[in-house]
Formats: C-alpha cells, sequence, structure tokens
C-alpha cells in the first residue's frame, strides 16, 4: 500500500509502433502462444504501449477448459506466454517446437532488470500479508535501481477493488504484478486492467511466494532436466497431486486427442510409424550404439556425439544428434575444405575430407552416424523417412524453389539415402525431395524404410 510519487509520464504509445511478437498456433491446445527468446518477449512486453499478459501452463489449459469466464479472459489478453514442459510437449504432438519456456519465475526477473535500466517502476500486488513485501524487498537487492512503487496484498488488501485501482495509479506505476492465484488474477485484470494507468499488467501466479522465500524453488539441476514440477509435488503433496498427477496426465490426454481429431489420418499413422519403428529400433541397436560409443571414444578426444542445428519442417530451427566422426575442431576448419566438395550446388560433402577420423569413416561407411537422430524422431523433430535435414548456411542459399523441401520433416532416411546419398547433386536431390513431399503415403514411407537397409549394405555414396 505504500508507494512513492514518480514524475509524470511522457505516453509514446501512439507515437511508435512496438516491436511485433512472433506466435505460434498450437492445435493442441487451440491457443496462439508467444514463439520467442526470452529477450524478444521482454522487448515486446517494454514497448510503448498497453498490453496485458498470462502465462498458460497445463493448469492453465484444464482451467480454460472448464470455465468459460476464465477462458474470456485469456481470449483478451494481448499476449500469451507458454509455461512449462506440459505446453512444450503439447507443441510437440503436431511436430510442433517453440522457441523458450517462458515461465513467469524465470522470464518476470529479467524483465524488471530492463524495466529498472528503462527508469520504469513497478507495483506489485498480491499474495499472503507481508508477502508482497519480503518479494518487494528481495528485487531491490537483487536488481539496482529498481523503482518499487507500491505493494498490496491479496486478502485484505484486494478486499476493495476500488481502493486498489485508485492505489496503483496513484503510484505512478508502469508495470503491475498480480499474484492472485489462477483464476483470480486473470479474472480481475480482465475487469480491471482497462482502469489502470501502467502500460504493462503481468498475471505472475506464485512468483511473490519464490522471490520471498516462502516456496523454496526446484535446484538448478532439476529445472534443466525439465521436472521442477516433482519438486513442487514434493513439497505440497496435498495442494498439488490432484494438479499435478490428475491434472497433467488430463491436459495430455486431451492435448493427444486434440491434435489427433485436427491431424489427417494419413498424418496420424505417419507419427505412429515414426514411433514404432524409433523407438523398436533404440532397443534393438542399443548394443551397437554402446560398442560406437566405446570405438569414438577410444579413437579420438572429444564427447562421443556431435550436436548441431539444422532446420526443421517450416524453417523451425532443432538440435540434432549424430555420433560425432569428425576431429573436434571440424566446424572451424569447414571453409577450409569447402572447396573439397564432390557435390555440385549448396550442400558440402568431401570423400577425401581430412577432418573425419579412423571410426569416422567406418561409421559414416555403414550410416551409424545416422543413428542418434532416433532421438530427433522420438522427440518429433524428424520423421523417420524425410528429406536430408539442412544447415541454416545452406538453407540461406537455398534458390526458391529448394524451400519446398521444408514443407515436411527431415527424415533419417529417404529418397536420397536409397538412390545414391552423397552421389546424387543438390540439384537433383531437390526435385527428388519435393515429389516425395508432394506424393508421400505411408506406403512410399514403408518401402522407402526397406530399401535404406540394401543401401546401408551397399555403402553406395556414403562417406
Amino acid at each position: 500500500m505504500k508507494h512513492a510519487a514518480f514524475p509524470t509520464r511522457l505516453d509514446l504509445s501512439d507515437a511508435i509502433t512496438p516491436p511485433a511478437l512472433t506466435t505460434q498456433y498450437l492445435p493442441a491446445l487451440t491457443l496462439d502462444l508467444a514463439d520467442a527468446t526470452p529477450d524478444q518477449a521482454i522487448t515486446h512486453l517494454l514497448a510503448p504501449g498497453r498490453r496485458r499478459a498470462f502465462f498458460m501452463n497445463a493448469h492453465c489449459c484444464n482451467l480454460r477448459r472448464r470455465d468459460p469466464a476464465y477462458a474470456r479472459a485469456v481470449a483478451a489478453a494481448d499476449v500469451l506466454l507458454p509455461d512449462g514442459i506440459g505446453v512444450e510437449l503439447a507443441a510437440k504432438m503436431t511436430g510442433q517446437k517453440l522457441t523458450a519456456n517462458l515461465n513467469g519465475t524465470d522470464l518476470v526477473p529479467m524483465l524488471l532488470a530492463k524495466a529498472a535500466r528503462m527508469g520504469k517502476s513497478v507495483y506489485l500486488f498480491g499474495g499472503t500479508p507481508g508477502t508482497a513485501e519480503a518479494a518487494a524487498s528481495r528485487l531491490i537487492h537483487t536488481i539496482p535501481h529498481l523503482r518499487i512503487a507500491g505493494t498490496r496484498d491479496g486478502f485484505g488488501g484486494a478486499a476493495d477493488a476500488e481502493a486498489v485501482i485508485a492505489d496503483i495509479n496513484d503510484s505512478g506505476a508502469d508495470i503491475v504484478l498480480v499474484a492472485l492465484g489462477v483464476p483470480m488474477q486473470e479474472l480481475w485484470l480482465h475487469r480491471h486492467a482497462h482502469r489502470l494507468d501502467a502500460s504493462l499488467t503481468l498475471a505472475v501466479g506464485a512468483l511473490f511466494d519464490f522471490l520471498a522465500g516462502t516456496v523454496v524453488r526446484a535446484p538448478t539441476a532439476v529445472r534443466r532436466i525439465k521436472m521442477e514440477w516433482v519438486w513442487r509435488l514434493a513439497q505440497e503433496p496435498r495442494r498439488l497431486a490432484k494438479r499435478y498427477l490428475v491434472g497433467n496426465a488430463a491436459f495430455l490426454a486431451h492435448a493427444a486427442l486434440t491434435a489427433a481429431r485436427r491431424s489427417s489420418f494419413a498424418d496420424v499413422q505417419r507419427r505412429f510409424l515414426d514411433i514404432t519403428v524409433s523407438a523398436s529400433a533404440l532397443l534393438l541397436l542399443s548394443p551397437l550404439l554402446a560398442l560406437t560409443a566405446l570405438a569414438i571414444k577410444a579413437d579420438s578426444r572429444g564427447p562421443v556425439f556431435f550436436k548441431q542445428t539444422r532446420v526443421g519442417r517450416n524453417g523451425t530451427p532443432f538440435t540434432m544428434f549424430k555420433f560425432r566422426s569428425m576431429t573436434t575442431d571440424a566446424e572451424t576448419r569447414r571453409a577450409e575444405v569447402l572447396a573439397s566438395s564432390d557435390r555440385d550446388g549448396v550442400c558440402f560433402k568431401s570423400r577425401t575430407d581430412p577432418r573425419v577420423t579412423r571410426v569416422g569413416r567406418i561409421i559414416r561407411r555403414f550410416s551409424i552416424d545416422e543413428l542418434p537422430q532416433i532421438l530427433n524422431v522420438l522427440r518429433g523433430e524428424m520423421a523417420i523417412v524425410g528429406p536430408r535435414p539442412a544447415l541454416p548456411c545452406e538453407v540461406e542459399a537455398y534458390p526458391r524453389r529448394a524451400m519446398g523441401r521444408l514443407a515436411v520433416k527431415p527424415g533419417i532416411t529417404g529418397v536420397w539415402q536409397v538412390s545414391g546419398r552423397a552421389n546424387i547433386g543438390f540439384d537433383q536431390m531437390v526435385e527428388m525431395d519435393l515429389t516425395y513431399a508432394s506424393s508421400r503415403t505411408v506406403l512410399l514411407d514403408l518401402v522407402l524404410i526397406l530399401r535404406t537397409f540394401g543401401a546401408v549394405v551397399s555403402g553406395r555414396g556414403a562417406y
């Protein structure tokens, strides 16, 4: 309730066009979510103009299906930010991938750090008595020059909406964080945000509890493997068991059914084929995978796996996995060997590439280096059958016609694989891929998978 007076702000919202924020429609959730890096999202949220932002996680999506009033509040928001592993999995059900997990616990402190540099102030509304003040103290300690315009609890302090609105407006706050819990915070903003002078309003859930230290966040290692929800469940099993155990299962089931209804039967069949073949291959080939890993470690220094950014369906980048078949400085030496390419066109391939290791030549000869891409198939980034996954620098050099290759998921094998691989020139490979993309069927995929075994044994075009 305490706040300081600040100079009158100059409203440039009509003079400057805010940077556009890329969104992606997720059929499995029937939602448009922000598809951006944290920096891009923050830049958009802090740009001149008024906007209201909500975070959407699995629990929020479950409530949206059951609560019409909350659904209307979500529909009226200016920005919906993807939050949590559940939303990420729902995107993968339709072969999509969001740029980043924009959860509030990570994003809001970053946003406030930039807001402080811009001279903006923030008002904290919500939480139990004393929680907003404790959260404000923590923010002041960790973010130099952050101006706290005021604080107000979400219990007695929230009883009179008129008093809350007047207090926020009198504070001169540029940003208002509302932490009343889902769906109360979104409903409150839906009813009252238009009466607030602040240019940015965000519903932030349990953020104040994390900042105040009343709820301990999962260690970094747990967050890195995307199991923070398990940590939270262990902290509050009685309160969160239904939300996380029953709710998460219901969320994923509903998302899967929605994705299936909106996908063609052929797409469902193809995804089933991808999962079945890749999971079976991972199991059956595990001894070979282990032996290959040992051979790579014995042959040369460096990691077993090679990770590289490739371009997937609709131009979406992803991290592709392979067994390392080259020296660890291969990427930095690429420019040296480009002139020795044996393939015409954009894609580089050299039979005498000096960067390839001894074990690398063997695993390339039998395409064993490609096997870790099974993980990409299971993640929904690749398919068993499809065009060769291209490098970003290759896509930048594509002629317009070649961009049609990106209409389908890239594959471990494909027409190019069974027709000679590196012996196929770029232009011919493009035509093969375009023909496949326009006429692919599950039966054709099965035929190409079977023909791949013969191509691997013959080793034609593999080096």
